[in-house]
């Protein structure tokens, strides 16, 4: 009786939902769960996605819009890493002052809601060089103390049109020694608010820009490289009224639906968990019982049976959507600015949801064959990625250190990495071969060797076998369909255990079974 009964447990508890609810009309109500819960976690997904996207669009335009105003003579493209370049002392002078000078009229000539961060320190201007010494290039002479000393001046923006400013324009500091000159930053805060999103039927937002502008000439090249950065951070309004009952009931309705998204993932959480440990305490009476009655201990393979990592899945990402809508509701009502986080976690619980989805379309066996295939190839996969992978570091780190100063794209390891990637996809070819630089007939000889040897070994050899592996585990699987599985303890305990307890009649069955 008891055998019988374990049999009986073990059978229903590796049924699909349909069959469990022929044998015992077991409503499925994890599978309808999910089904909505996809359905609810894919519009909230979109509410914020676009939500989000009238932030991201406020941050670059105000970017863009922050360039062409302090900026002299900015074309309105990037030159590379940098925004623009100056190659004359007049030049450097010149976009200083204008940058002052700009930060001084900016409540006049900008067309944005911008206004100054009367909190903060206002413009602050900082000159780093290096200590006095002399430089006479013509005789090789050079004289120079290479420790660094940094001077720093503040414009507050009340200032700005007295007399106490003019006479820090004209003081000393402004007196620069571009042969010691390291680098001048100027920085300085904005405040800004986006009335864009009241369009959108949802609260502005209010924002800092912490802009830093960067004149670069630690390499003495006769080239001063500018750089603009503008880090920005959205901070609650601190006193906002807004008339409107339809903005304020359309808040209101969002809030409400991402409540009953964590009420669905809450409900789902709690079901996958309770499957999760029924499992474990099904597993332990077989485990117990096996050893009883043969005196030998279950395999390994067998115990990962009862784990169901679909479950795991699905608990992760109600976690994460139950933690990210949290905060999308708290981002909603204005109490929180944490944009980045929810948008990590409301996008992977989404993925997962998705993936999720797998898991029934694997009851049917036409549609289980990718998921057996990737189970089967992971591993070996896993191990040839091991070593491809070292083979793979080794070009990375020759062509950074060989090809570097010839080739725009092996200058850092990171740009190598994903230079060599793309080779590998076949993009991106002939610019690769085209753009080395010529001065070095030897690098030159030496890049053909290098990309050509690479290109050969990883798209005609490497990529093959790691393709010939994920063939030869599906070639398996198939054959396995056909001719059926390897037969494990637990399959074997199973296989003459008929199905008695159950009822077979498939009269008015659940809709969602019948699909």
């Amino acid at each position: 009786l008891k055998e019988t009964a374990l049999k009986e447990d073990l059978k229903f508890y590796f049924m699909n939902p349909c069959e469990k609810y022929r044998a015992r009309r077991q409503i499925p109500w994890k599978l309808a769960l999910q089904i909505l819960k996809i359905l609810m976690v894919t519009t909230q997904l979109i509410f914020f996605g676009l939500s989000n996207q009238l932030v991201v669009s406020f941050k670059e335009e105000n970017t863009i819009a922050f360039k062409h105003l302090f900026l002299k003579g900015y074309s309105g493209v990037d030159e590379d890493d940098y925004s623009c370049s100056i190659y004359t002392q007049q030049d450097a002078y010149d976009s200083i002052f204008y940058v002052i000078n700009q930060y001084k009229q900016l409540k006049n000539i900008s067309l944005g809601t911008l206004g100054y961060d009367h909190e903060g320190s206002g413009l602050k201007i900082c000159k780093q060089q290096y200590k006095k010494g002399t430089m006479l290039p013509a005789n090789d002479t050079l004289n120079i103390d290479v420790s660094t000393e940094t001077e720093c001046i503040f414009f507050k923006p009340q200032e700005l049109a007295g007399k106490k400013a003019e006479l820090k324009l004209n003081s000393s500091f402004f007196n620069l020694e571009f042969y010691r000159l390291i680098q001048v930053e100027i920085s300085f805060k904005l405040k800004g608010i986006a009335l864009q999103t009241i369009h959108a039927r949802e609260l502005p937002d209010c924002y800092a820009f912490q802009n830093t502008i960067t004149f670069n000439n630690r390499a003495h090249s006769g080239k001063i490289k500018i750089y603009f950065d503008s880090d920005t951070d959205i901070q609650e309004c601190k006193d906002w009224h807004i008339f409107g009952s339809v903005l304020q009931k359309n808040t209101q309705y969002i809030l409400v639906f991402d409540g009953f998204v964590i009420l669905s993932c809450v409900a789902s959480l709690i079901l996958c968990t309770r499957s999760i440990v029924l499992a474990l305490r099904l597993q332990k009476r077989f485990v117990n019982f096996f050893l009883e009655k043969y005196k030998r201990r279950v395999c390994h393979a067998d115990r990962l049976e009862f784990i169901n990592g679909w479950y795991v899945l699905v608990i992760i990402s109600d976690v994460m959507t139950i933690i990210g809508s949290i905060l999308k509701m708290e981002i909603k009502a204005k109490n929180l600015t944490s944009y980045d986080v929810c948008s990590i976690l409301l996008g992977t619980s989404t993925l997962f949801v998705w993936v999720g989805v797998i898991r029934y379309l694997g009851y049917f066996q036409t549609y289980n064959v990718l998921i057996l295939t990737m189970q089967a190839s992971l591993p070996k996969v896993l191990r040839f990625c091991c070593c491809a992978g070292m083979i793979y570091l080794g070009y990375t780190f020759c062509g950074w250190i060989v090809l570097g100063p010839y080739h725009e794209k092996f200058e850092d390891l990171n740009t190598v990495a994903e230079c060599l990637f793309s080779l590998v996809n076949g993009d991106d070819m002939f610019a690769t071969f085209a753009q080395i630089q010529q001065k070095s007939t030897l690098v030159w000889v030496f890049s053909r060797l290098y990309l050509y040897s690479f290109i050969s070994l990883f798209i005609y050899m490497i990529l093959s076998l790691f393709i010939a592996l994920i063939t030869d585990s599906y070639d398996t699987i198939k054959k396995y369909q056909q001719g059926g599985f390897p037969v494990t303890d637990l399959h074997e305990f199973l296989k003459d255990h008929g199905s008695i307890g159950y009822r077979k009649e498939r009269t008015s069955m659940p809709f969602i079974c019948c699909c």
